[in-house]
């Protein structure tokens, strides 16, 4: 591939929180309009992954780059407003606001808006009115995801988005991610526990331990490869799917 062709880019990062270090000389890429499932066991460094891209972690070495640009200093506001839409785990939508307000008090000029953010998840239009501390956790995903988007990203990175969810909560997620990815070309990076689930809605798909990559290649061939699986990530992968 191409560097030009690249849209994100890590090349040898060592980076952590104060002398901890977490991800140890990690290197990938992805394209424009590609997603990314980022795998591994417990504590491998795959939210340290994100937060490192956004700017919250500590960088020693190595460079991050993104639309060929190196931002590996760059403050986390100054990433944001570049194009990365950062969906945390904890959600953090903000309790006293209305699911309106929540979506337009951080919202950005382009193709996302409003009227898009209720197409893509009815239930926030249904709920509008509603604070955020009266939404259901499902529907406080829908939220968070809806908020990021509202900032027009030309990258949505998602932390665990299914966790603690209702399967069929997790099912309409998962449909939703799936259209952002195929349908809207948004380019993604996907941190989820479930494997399996993870690599259904993504092009491609890395595997860390210890901080770096030990695995890399296409979702579908990693999915279909149940022994890969279970060497990689641990017992009880291949009954995932199930």
């Amino acid at each position: 591939m191409a560097e030009a062709a690249l849209q994100l880019e890590f090349d040898d990062v060592v980076a952590g929180y104060g002398q901890a270090v977490v991800l140890d000389r990690l290197s990938f890429s992805l394209a424009p309009g590609r997603s990314l499932a980022i795998l591994g066991r417990n504590g491998v460094g795959k939210t340290t992954l994100l937060e490192t891209l956004m700017g919250h972690t500590r960088v020693t070495r190595g460079a991050i780059r993104w639309q060929g640009e190196d931002i590996t200093h760059w403050a986390p506001h100054r990433r944001a407003r570049a194009g990365l839409g950062w969906v945390p785990q904890e959600r953090e939508v903000f309790p006293s606001l209305t699911v309106e307000e929540n979506l337009r008090v951080i919202a950005r000029p382009g193709a996302w808006t409003l009227a898009r953010v209720f197409g893509l998840f009815p239930r926030l239009h249904e709920r509008r009115g509603n604070q955020g501390h009266q939404l259901s956790g499902g529907e406080q995903q829908m939220l968070a995801i809806g908020r990021a988007l509202m900032t027009n990203p030309s990258l949505l990175l998602l932390d665990e988005p299914m966790e603690g969810l209702a399967p069929i909560v997790v099912e309409e997620l998962a449909a939703a991610i799936r259209q952002l990815c195929e349908g809207e070309g948004l380019a993604s990076v996907v941190v989820e526990q479930h494997p399996v689930l993870a690599l259904e809605m993504t092009h491609e798909a890395i595997v860390l331990e210890r901080g770096t990559v030990v695995h890399s290649g296409p979702s579908a061939t990693l999915a279909q490869d149940a022994a890969l699986l279970e060497g990689l990530l641990g017992v009880g992968i291949a009954a995932e799917g199930a």
